[in-house]
């Protein structure tokens, strides 16, 4: 399964594509391959390496990385705050900022958006669900909190798993209104979150450093927010003020350098997720799609 070629449904195109995966052939070793676990075991998974590398994508040199990765990407330059060439390192460029509006918000109360650019996964059920990634592949709510009573509330909720590569815009935002709590520190590795990492072994998202944050006040009832920290990304930022209230699409935070994810969690019986969003997470399919995007509706009850 490792082996096979990254499919996701693409929301804006309506079709099935293939991933450019950043740093491909080293993952397939590092995940694939008996030497290559053993590295990560030993080096990869370490904070240690990943703060290594993050220092070198923030020193003057690394801007002239940016160029050569927006053209080998494709990236649009048009949706940019700023020139690519007044980045002043390539983590100052990763962590880049948008024009106003270059992300519109779906509207309307009963409206709950994406809170990120990336491949995202959703499951109405996620204690029902037949495996994430891969059929049989799960984890707890219980094993993602790390908390008692938070597994508690959220026992039989619905589950977002939005994966932003290194070549999406990597600010992540509240999927709905309300007023956030402060955010919680959980310990762990940074494993890589690709799919090439994750179709092996899924737990890595419980066992990865993360920061837990619940909203509470939104029509959809308190909703909880992970963002897993993974190889090579250089921190975790969290740009909100705790007890302040937010708009849907409020900017949260951001993630430095590395491919990262952000686990969206709503109680029992509060959301109905988009048709096509759930059709292709049934397949174990992640769907393309970009904050503020519809995400699902509030259910009355």
């Amino acid at each position: 399964m490792s082996a096979a070629p990254i499919e996701y449904f693409n929301r804006r195109t309506g079709r099935i594509e293939t991933e450019q995966v950043f740093g491909e052939g080293w993952l397939r070793f590092a995940y694939g391959n008996p030497v290559g676990r053993l590295s990560v075991w030993l080096i990869a998974r370490r904070a240690i390496f990943s703060q290594w590398f993050g220092r070198r994508m923030s020193k003057p040199g690394s801007a002239l990385r940016v160029v050569p990765f927006i053209t080998q990407y494709n990236l649009d330059v048009d949706e940019f705050a700023k020139s690519p060439f007044d980045y002043k390192t390539f983590n100052d460029f990763f962590y880049r900022a948008l024009k106003p509006g270059a992300r519109p918000i779906s509207g309307g109360d009963d409206v709950a958006v994406l809170p990120a650019d990336g491949r995202h996964l959703v499951f109405p059920d996620v204690e029902a669900a037949e495996g994430f990634y891969v059929k049989g592949a799960k984890f707890t709510v219980r094993e993602l909190f790390d908390d008692d009573e938070l597994a508690s509330r959220f026992a039989g909720g619905a589950m977002v798993i939005s994966r932003l590569c290194p070549v999406d815009y990597h600010r992540f935002h509240f999927p709905v209104a309300g007023t956030p709590r402060e955010s919680r520190l959980v310990q762990g590795w940074l494993y890589s979150v690709s799919p090439i990492a994750l179709r092996r072994r899924i737990r890595y998202l419980v066992e990865n450093k993360r920061e837990v944050t619940v909203v509470d006040g939104s029509p959809f009832g308190p909703v909880a927010m992970i963002e897993v920290g993974a190889t090579n990304v250089g921190s975790i930022r969290q740009s909100f003020v705790p007890g302040r209230p937010v708009a849907k699409g409020d900017e949260k935070g951001l993630f430095a350098f590395g491919g990262s994810c952000v686990i969206t969690l709503f109680t029992r019986g509060s959301i109905r997720f988009d048709d096509d969003l759930v059709a292709q997470s049934r397949e174990q399919r992640e769907t393309y799609a970009r904050m503020g995007e519809r995400l699902g509706v509030r259910l009355a009850g």
